[in-house]
């Protein structure tokens, strides 16, 4: 199975069943990240991980620890103003990335929640960017 058919049947299923998703995903807060191409300039959309911190959604690009940031990393790095589905909700955010502590101890409580991350770091000599994404009109 190639990515984007993964990620086509995750995105099926999380909208059948109200963001939530079976699998390696049970019980995970998932959400979907409608992002622009950075060469492109066409829609994406990634199915990942988040964590929520009060009105913010922390994603992780982690690439499953591969050595080279995913696509939607260098989609938010050019084109921040972004969307995502939550659940049944749609909400227009913009994507900040996070930075040494701030990053770092954001990074240790998803891999202490989901050990999984702390695999990821160790995969790659890479550090795994963290972004938050907020909800517009939050950050201004």
């Amino acid at each position: 199975m190639t990515d984007d058919d993964f990620n086509a049947r995750n995105i099926e299923e999380f909208r059948a069943n109200h963001g939530k998703l079976g699998g390696n995903f049970e019980g995970a807060p998932v959400l979907l990240l409608h992002s622009i191409g950075a060469k492109s300039g066409e829609e994406r959309v990634s199915p990942m991980m988040y964590m929520a911190d009060g009105d913010r959604y922390l994603v992780f690009a982690s690439a499953a620890g591969a050595d080279r940031n995913p696509a939607w990393y260098w989609n938010l790095t050019a084109h921040p103003d972004v969307s995502i589905e939550v659940g049944d909700r749609q909400l227009d955010v913009r994507a900040v990335e996070l930075t040494g502590a701030d990053r770092d101890v954001t990074y240790a409580e998803q891999a202490k929640r989901y050990p999984g991350f702390a695999d990821y770091q160790r995969k790659t000599t890479r550090v795994i960017p963290v972004f938050a994404l907020i909800p517009r009109g939050h950050d201004d």
